[in-house]
């Protein structure tokens, strides 16, 4: 016969003062293992929106990013005459030569300089990438000194208001435009003319860092990307747009999940041994309703699992109170340095269903830990020695 769940309820709410110190240690630790989880996917899921489907990026062979990648005009009007590539009402391949470089900008928030990708783009960018829009003024005008930028880089930057001028590189540009690139990396990002880009920072006006080619559809990566391979003419490498931009991602998640499940491990460990407290007081206190409910017949594994049962129903109710204190962050903006390109990326935090669960199981697996060796214990206690105290 099982011991009563109610036995239990009662216990907890006799003994609310311990039960509540296990209740904020467990919210602690589950509030900063699903925030882990939130920021390392919030920042994947930003650098996979980047990439289309429908879209091919072209780099130097053998490069891993824009950053160490140059493409040459030649190259890139080879690649413009291959079959699979999606045609504009002109007849023109729809293809989009891009430089890329960093410049520093002060964050409206902190005034401290920050890296901000700025990406020399082709008039026939908007049809490349067909899932951003402009949303404040216009497109920016080819041959002039002019920028559009992401609505987060508008927001966090300093100078970066429709119309104001932003000095980088030696020149004056004016800002025409801000555009929405549906929360990806490009929302990050300051966009201006390729020529003028290159020779603001002195480079040659035949030299790229990366070409985004616009698939006549999805279907058409692999015979596009064997095409790209197979011409003598070419040293680039062809890949899928969404791939290049997960695979961006990947350093970084990395790091922020291994430093936050080493912070979450520490603070869990402390948890669990705060849980074994609360649970070996609990044992101390009820030795006499320990040996009571031995007498009465219930049995070793009875008492083990009553006790367990109620460490795992503390640390539950810990989990669920964790959860209510980091949810408020769910959708919160913050940016940080992407050490794929060495510079800022905005990124917004994302809790899912899955991470909350996640939460719960990881404090019902504290819980059982915390809550293991004292049952144990309980479960051992002489009943004689424990009735003397009657």
């Amino acid at each position: 016969m099982a011991i009563p769940f109610q036995y239990n309820l009662r216990s907890i709410r006799v003994r609310w003062t311990s039960t509540l110190v296990a209740v904020v240690s467990i919210a602690g630790v589950v509030a900063v293992f699903i925030a882990v989880l939130a920021m390392a996917y919030g920042f994947q899921k930003t650098l996979i929106n980047s990439g289309s489907a429908r879209n091919a990026i072209i780099l130097r062979g053998g490069a891993s990013s824009e950053m160490d990648s140059a493409l040459y005009l030649d190259q890139i009007r080879v690649v413009q005459d291959i079959t699979g590539i999606e045609k504009a009402d002109t007849g023109a391949a729809l293809i989009s030569p891009e430089v890329v470089v960093v410049a520093a900008f002060p964050m409206k928030s902190t005034k401290t300089d920050v890296n901000v990708q700025v990406r020399g783009v082709s008039d026939i960018v908007l049809k490349v990438r067909d899932n951003i829009r402009i949303v404040k003024g216009r497109f920016l005008t080819p041959g002039l000194n002019e920028l559009v930028v992401g609505m987060k880089a508008s927001e966090e930057y300093v100078g970066f208001d429709l119309n104001s001028s932003v000095v980088f590189g030696g020149t004056r540009w004016i800002v025409v435009g801000v555009f929405d690139a549906g929360g990806s990396a490009f929302d990050s990002e300051v966009w201006c003319d390729s020529n003028n880009l290159n020779q603001t920072y002195k480079r040659p006006q035949n030299v790229f860092q990366s070409a985004t080619v616009r698939l006549a559809s999805e279907n058409a990566f692999d015979a596009f990307k064997s095409a790209v391979a197979a011409d003598p003419r070419l040293t680039v490498s062809a890949e899928r747009e969404a791939d290049y931009y997960a695979k961006q991602s990947e350093v970084l998640t990395i790091l922020i999940k291994v430093l936050g499940f080493l912070v979450a491990s520490v603070m869990a460990i402390g948890a669990i041994f705060g849980a074994i407290n609360t649970m070996y007081s609990a044992v101390s206190a009820r030795s006499v309703e320990i040996a009571t409910l031995r007498a009465l017949g219930f049995r070793t594994r009875h008492i083990i699992i009553s006790f367990v049962t109620e460490s795992v129903f503390i640390s539950l109710i810990g989990g669920l109170v964790g959860i209510l204190l980091i949810l408020p962050i769910n959708n919160r903006a913050a940016s940080t340095m992407n050490w794929q390109t060495f510079s800022q990326l905005s990124f917004t935090f994302m809790i899912t269903p899955a991470f909350m669960i996640e939460g719960l199981i990881f404090a019902a697996a504290m819980g059982f830990l915390g809550g293991l060796f004292p049952a144990v214990r309980a479960s051992r206690v002489p009943i004689v020695t424990a009735l003397r105290g009657l």
